[in-house]
């Protein structure tokens, strides 16, 4: 938005918002919750600090990017989720027992995915299940919006504590999961702030983002788990179609990840691999082969925590309604909300100490 587009939303000459811009001009009230409007920002977004994460993100870039969509819901998200932790006193967020080092190799990344999975509770070839609470456990919750097919894959902040991390529910199941792990390797690996647009288009091994594909492939799909099963299916017969779509159920990935990860770890050639690829999974199947159907992170999704934490607020009057709905991204409506008994006679005193 160009400094004119603004100052027409608001009601102000030009001239006028460039004052405010350069601390010459006095806004009142009203002004400041018009031009709150305007931006889609709460009031004390202008007078409360945002995570020094986002601080420092707006830093590197160059003046006059254009912030993508998921830019600003990273942004909202973190600034709720710390309100939420600030002032309800039963919830905080957790932080993982220790931070990963970078690896220098592909094959100490694999190392890197089996220290995650353990922080995780994971065992060496059990499947990711539960991944949110799971996910949760290390302190980075998970938020599911969709934002069509133009937007960023994922997006993960740090926070003073855990962090949070946006996936795009418009992809498929199977993609959102890969993108919420990738998410997870920015976050054990302590990078501050990412966007992540086409999570598992890299080729360049070399590259970080690529590191990071390898980190959730391996997360997903852990060779103790997928080896056995992959060669057990063959061996009874399972022909490669077949087998693809079980295991891809079993671990809750796509055909593509799946593919690759068969590939890297030996276990198909590029032929199978590139059939496996175009392998769709289609509804007899899921009825044939008693498939487990998963649909982790279906937009809208919030963190049952982060919800529960949210309701506490309301039930406590800390929050009105509208603001609990503000903080549940409006995916929860007003009705939605509990009703409030009466207060005890002795929290009046609550307002008047």
């Amino acid at each position: 938005m160009t400094q004119a587009q603004l100052a027409t939303a608001v009601s102000l000459d030009r001239s006028a918002l460039a004052k405010v811009e350069n601390g010459l001009r006095r806004l009142s009230a009203i002004e400041l919750a018009r031009i709150a409007d305007a931006l889609d920002a709460r009031i004390e977004w202008f007078v409360v600090d945002p995570p020094p994460s986002v601080v420092a993100h707006r830093n590197q870039q160059d003046p006059g990017t254009e912030d993508s969509s998921i830019d600003r819901l990273i942004e909202k998200v973190a600034r709720h989720v710390e309100f939420v932790a600030r002032h309800d006193d039963r919830w905080a967020l957790a932080e993982p027992a220790h931070r990963l080092a970078r690896p220098e190799s592909p094959q100490l990344m694999e190392d890197r995915a089996r220290q995650a999975r353990s922080m995780l509770g994971l065992g060496a070839g059990e499947p990711l299940v539960n991944a949110a609470v799971r996910l949760a456990s290390v302190g980075l919750l998970t938020f599911s919006f969709d934002l069509g097919v133009n937007a960023a894959d994922a997006a993960s902040i740090l926070l003073a504590t855990g962090g949070t991390a946006v996936v795009n529910g418009h992809l498929k199941v199977g993609r959102r999961r890969l993108a919420q792990v990738h998410e997870l390797g920015h976050y054990l690996f302590a990078d501050d702030y990412a966007v992540d647009w086409r999570i598992a288009s890299h080729d360049d091994d070399a590259a970080w983002e690529s590191q990071l594909d390898r980190f959730a492939r391996a997360v997903l799909l852990p060779p103790a788990g997928i080896g056995a099963l992959w060669a057990e299916m063959r061996d009874r017969g399972d022909d490669l179609r077949t087998a693809a779509v079980k295991l891809g159920s079993v671990f809750g990935v796509d055909m593509a990840t799946l593919a690759r990860r068969l590939r890297e770890l030996g276990h198909v050639g590029p032929s199978d691999a590139s059939a496996i690829r175009a392998v769709r999974t289609t509804r007899a199947d899921i009825v044939e082969f008693d498939l487990v159907v998963n649909d982790d992170f279906a937009a809208p999704f919030l963190p049952r925590q982060y919800e529960e934490a949210v309701l506490r607020l309301y039930r406590t009057e800390t929050v009105s309604a509208a603001r609990a709905t503000d903080l549940l991204f409006d995916a929860w409506a007003e009705e939605d909300l509990p009703e409030l008994g009466p207060l005890p006679e002795s929290a009046i005193w609550k307002f008047v100490s």
